[in-house]
């Protein structure tokens, strides 16, 4: 499908990711990762973030306030609780939560599995999304979300790196 992979390897799309506990037979997959040079404490502290604001284009999905550059004690995400916040609502809840490691959440009908994996060279921050979305839709979701899920990892990217730098600082 169109878009259904940025910036991932063949291994990490047959990965196991929790979203693929919640859609049996899904119409959408799509991957996404990027390589952050931090190590995965420091990126997984910044994905927690994600509770606050989406991070992605805000003047499109947060009603054009700027997602929050500063890291703030945000709490471990638990099964339940609000997933983000955007357009000045909460959205979509925490299904599972391996601290540390894997962060799954659902908005509307699609799951989405946030994993951060220690490497040699830093730590990959890889997104899976899936949804049983009608078949003729889901390459317009995928092109839709890539646009998107590229800006907040890239940004995610951005923020973790800075905090490593100023923490060797």
């Amino acid at each position: 499908m169109i878009g259904d992979r940025w910036g991932v390897t063949e291994a990490e799309t047959r990965r196991h990711y929790g979203c693929d506990d919640f859609v049996a037979e899904p119409t959408l997959q799509a991957w996404r990762g990027v390589t952050v040079h931090a190590d995965a404490a420091t990126v997984w502290a910044r994905l927690r973030q994600v509770r606050l604001a989406p991070y992605s284009y805000d003047f499109v999905d947060n009603l054009g306030r700027r997602s929050p550059r500063e890291l703030r004690d945000v709490p471990e995400p638990r099964v339940g609780a609000p997933f983000t916040r955007a357009f000045g609502l909460d959205q979509g809840r925490v299904v599972g939560v391996d601290p540390g490691n894997e962060l799954t959440a659902r908005i509307m009908s699609a799951y989405m599995s946030y994993v951060v994996a220690s490497q040699a060279d830093g730590t990959r921050l890889l997104l899976k999304v899936v949804a049983g979305t009608p078949s003729w839709l889901a390459p317009v979701v995928s092109l839709g979300d890539l646009v998107m899920a590229r800006k907040q990892l890239l940004t995610f990217k951005a923020l973790a790196e800075r905090d490593a730098e100023a923490s060797r600082g």
